[in-house]
């Protein structure tokens, strides 16, 4: 869940992913941070939105961040530090894990979003406990170095949220606490020693399509729980590989690099919606109904949601359009949490999904996500 899929991601501010859907930038100017600070190539291991981005030892071109913290008060900081504007891509986990399980939205749904909630923003705030000392070097604007919050209230941050993500899922039911459980596991161990090793991506990976079981688990309560989560594991498959593939691009943001890594996110992308879009048009021989044309548009705009930040990234490896395609890889997870659950055949839980997406593009411009 994590530290981040995400903390964050690669999105900040005009140079960077926060505008997915902007054309490619010149490789010379410095990334900046939504709060208008520059930032060292956007810091790869400081990001908590469950997309593995283990930090870099040397600092990006451009140089490093300025040490004046931002201007705002203590909610800002805190905005800052649990970034807030992230947040719009973790409840369609719960979703797209009831719809996958066949079942209903109910209380234990909303009890499964509440905790997935929880739990992403403890990872956030663990993370930059973690990288406290490094981000004290790169990215002295953080809160933690700033010194706008202590370390101390950052970790206790953490663990409150924690406990609070799991009693949400007790009170769904045993088999969402043990899921959550797993959950909460994964997020600490990424962020306090998987981050920055081989395992890092997959575990990012992992957490992501375990948050989207829980939401299948605590939709079905104590009735048929492994019958709901065997059900909702393609659907947890196929967002645990989009966010290994955004991952894979936030391993190399901060510096730069080839151009094999937005190739395969590019490639991971087109195997998730290329059969969805094509098993819709093959329904009611070839005459495809509502259900299946509202799937197969889904997964043309989380198609298209990546495709121009992945392309421009293929073309040119650079460190802004890097943060721009994990920008557009993170934000992506809306539409096709959408897509999961309309292709599980619940359209009306899919569609009002995607009001999501608009909303953390504009706040993802006052609070950075990264």
């Amino acid at each position: 869940m994590t530290r981040p899929l995400r903390g964050g991601s690669g999105t900040g501010g005009r140079a960077t992913a926060d505008d997915a859907s902007a054309g490619p930038a010149a490789p010379g100017p410095r990334a900046r941070d939504a709060d208008g600070t520059a930032a060292a190539g956007t810091d790869a291991g400081s990001r908590d939105e469950w997309v593995a981005v283990p930090r870099p030892g040397a600092v990006p071109p451009g140089g490093p961040a300025r040490t004046g913290p931002p201007g705002g008060g203590r909610a800002s900081a805190w905005a800052e530090l649990m970034r807030v504007s992230a947040l719009f891509t973790v409840p369609g986990d719960a979703l797209a894990g009831a719809a996958a399980a066949a079942l209903r939205p109910n209380r234990g749904t909303a009890l499964a979003a509440g905790a997935s909630l929880c739990l992403y923003e403890a990872g956030m705030a663990l993370n930059d406990w973690a990288d406290r000392d490094i981000d004290a070097t790169e990215r002295p604007h953080r809160p933690l170095p700033s010194g706008r919050i202590a370390p101390g209230a950052a970790l206790a941050a953490a663990g409150g949220l924690t406990a609070a993500a799991l009693a949400l899922s007790a009170a769904a039911g045993r088999p969402a606490l043990a899921t959550a459980t797993a959950l909460a596991a994964a997020v600490w161990a990424y962020d306090l020693g998987l981050k920055n090793t081989p395992a890092g991506p997959l575990s990012m990976a992992t957490a992501r399509a375990l948050d989207l079981l829980l939401g299948a688990a605590a939709t079905a309560g104590e009735r048929t729980p492994t019958a709901s989560v065997r059900a909702a594991l393609p659907s947890a498959a196929l967002l645990g590989a989009h966010t290994l593939a955004v991952t894979g691009i936030s391993r190399h943001e901060a510096q730069g690099g080839s151009s094999a890594a937005p190739l395969a996110a590019l490639a991971v992308t087109a195997g998730i919606a290329g059969p969805i879009v094509r098993a819709g048009a093959g329904r009611n021989g070839g005459r495809p109904g509502t259900a299946a044309v509202a799937t197969g548009g889904l997964a043309v705009a989380y198609g298209a949601a990546v495709a121009r930040p992945y392309a421009h990234a293929v073309l040119n490896p650079s460190p802004p359009l890097l943060q721009r395609a994990v920008g557009g890889g993170i934000r992506a997870m809306i539409p096709l949490q959408a897509t999961l659950a309309a292709r599980a055949g619940s359209v009306r839980t899919a569609l009002p999904l995607l009001a999501l997406l608009p909303v953390a593009r504009r706040l993802s411009r006052k609070v950075s996500p990264t």
